[in-house]
């Protein structure tokens, strides 16, 4: 995998919007907080666009993309916000400066679209707060980021759930919103499991959806290639008139419980204020115990 330069103060991040708008005057806290490390920032042509539900038309925001990723300037580009639409225009850009001079993408839920299009070019990116987020983020969430940005030591020690599954592995990881994970599946930008360690989060979805989810990445070989799980915040799940039976992480043990590989729950990642980063395509190691649960990014 290609690691993206990190971090010096002085260089500049870009913030666009691949997917919802982004109207709002929000962007102080986070502006504040990155020149506060010593970065500079470039407001995107696609923040203010107004598009029905989307920060402009998909050539608006593939053009604003595509600047910051040919803007030698620009050394990372964080996406403002998730939502929907980073699919759309996802095949309209052309990566080949890119991958001569790779940055860092950063965001998480809809921008799984970019994790896991650019996972399969063989580059890492950043799972981790969107701009939008940094105001209600903790101090914990916000720190991650940096530290991963400037390319120190990542890790984390947690309290062990009674959910895990104890073990040790190492792998790459990969992965990111569940059900963005899913709707690639059988795409260009589809997920390769194998020998992998997973991640998976999700926000605002049907329990008989993330059933549905979980059954098609097990019965598309995805799971039993796997090393390790890593399952994030499943906040917010809906049931129907007639309940399901079963809350979003019961659905998920149900569908992994026969794997022998270690399986971390509830880890800080996703649609919470607590929302550490994770380098997708990096080497980790995680260690789960009974009293604890430890990821090392190499």
């Amino acid at each position: 995998m290609i690691t993206p330069p990190y971090l010096q103060k002085g260089d500049t991040v870009a913030i666009v919007s691949t997917a919802r708008k982004n109207l709002d005057d929000n962007l102080k806290p986070t502006i504040d907080m990155l020149e506060g490390w010593g970065l500079k920032v470039k407001v995107g042509n696609t923040i203010g666009l107004d598009y029905f539900q989307l920060a402009g038309t998909d050539d608006q925001r593939a053009a604003d993309f595509q600047e910051q990723m040919d803007n030698p300037n620009i050394k990372a580009i964080w996406c403002v916000r998730g939502g929907y639409g980073t699919v759309k225009i996802i095949d309209k850009l052309d990566f080949t400066k890119f991958k001569q001079n790779p940055k860092w993408i950063i965001g998480f839920s809809d921008v799984t679209v970019l994790h896991s299009h650019l996972n399969r070019m063989g580059i890492e990116s950043l799972h981790a707060i969107m701009p939008v987020s940094v105001a209600r983020a903790t101090d914990e969430a916000k720190n991650s980021l940096c530290t991963a940005l400037f390319g120190e030591k990542l890790q984390y020690t947690l309290d062990c759930d009674a959910l895990n599954h104890t073990g040790k592995a190492k792998g790459e990881l990969v992965g990111g919103n569940l059900s963005i994970l899913y709707s690639l599946l059988g795409s260009e930008s589809a997920i390769d499991c194998h020998d992998k360690i997973l991640f998976i989060e999700d926000l605002d979805e049907y329990l008989y959806h993330v059933d549905r989810m979980m059954m098609n990445l097990k019965r598309n070989g995805c799971l039993s290639s796997l090393k390790g799980i890593i399952v994030g915040g499943m906040t917010e799940m809906k049931d129907n008139e007639i309940p399901w039976g079963r809350n979003a992480l019961e659905i998920i043990e149900d569908t992994v419980k026969g794997l022998n590989i270690p399986i971390i729950y509830n880890f800080p990642a996703g649609h919470i204020r607590d929302n550490r980063a994770l380098i997708f395509g990096r080497q980790i190691t995680m260690e789960v115990t009974p009293e604890t649960s430890k990821v090392v990014f190499e």
